[in-house]
């Protein structure tokens, strides 16, 4: 008779790859294998069959290759997303910038990952973006949440989950290392929540930011 008190399982991380080189696509998944946590539903060659494995599947992670043969992956991120609002997307890509890494998370992108890095740089990145957070290296965010904030406003009236978390640390007066801490992230990561908060909120420093979510009830510490 099972033990109600032992942990449950924690179930894999469902991953779909949509990756048109075969050796990459064909490294990955054996790579993969070394990894219980993370489960390959499957691996596909272009955005047309990414779609049906999408709505087959309802993978956690879409790792997309950022250029394949139908189209662009960027501008296929909203219409994952629009299958299911679960699906985070983590690009892959050969070439990053500012400018890719702006139009990613206009679009509701979770992260960009160059095809360079080291797998166990991917791995922790697919962990990553699967707890909530968006993983885009520092130098990039902050050039792309600049460019954002300039092209119009904020990016949106909602912050995520983990956004309003940090948020409610930093109204109780924490400081990166206690948010770190108690939420369980990188010290980057953190600092990276905080740049997005400021963007959203359309504040310039975190008190303001603070200020702008009491008058907005925006601080409720789910």
């Amino acid at each position: 008779m099972p033990n109600p008190t032992s942990p449950q399982p924690v179930p894999p991380i469902r991953v779909l790859l949509v990756e048109d080189h075969k050796m990459v696509a064909e490294a990955l998944g054996a790579a993969f294998e070394e990894f219980p946590e993370i489960q390959l539903v499957a691996s596909v060659e272009s955005l047309k069959h990414g779609m049906i494995a999408a709505r087959q599947h309802l993978p956690d992670i879409v790792l997309l290759d950022r250029r394949l043969p139908d189209g662009d992956g960027i501008e296929a991120i909203a219409r994952f997303r629009a299958i299911s609002p679960s699906i985070r997307v983590l690009v892959l890509t050969g070439d990053a910038n500012s400018a890719i890494a702006a139009r990613i998370l206009e679009v509701g992108g979770a992260g960009l990952l160059l095809k360079s890095g080291l797998l166990d740089e991917l791995v922790t990145a697919i962990r990553t973006v699967a707890a909530g957070d968006v993983i885009i290296d520092p130098e990039l965010l902050s050039g792309a949440l600049a460019m954002l904030a300039g092209s119009g406003g904020p990016l949106g009236p909602m912050l995520t989950l983990r956004e309003r978390q940090v948020l409610g640390l930093i109204a109780e007066g924490a400081g990166t290392d206690r948010i770190a801490d108690e939420l369980r992230l990188a010290r980057n990561t953190v600092r990276n929540h905080v740049q997005r908060i400021l963007v959203k909120t359309g504040t310039h420093s975190k008190l303001e930011a603070v200020a702008h979510a009491r008058k907005n009830g925006l601080l409720e510490r789910p």
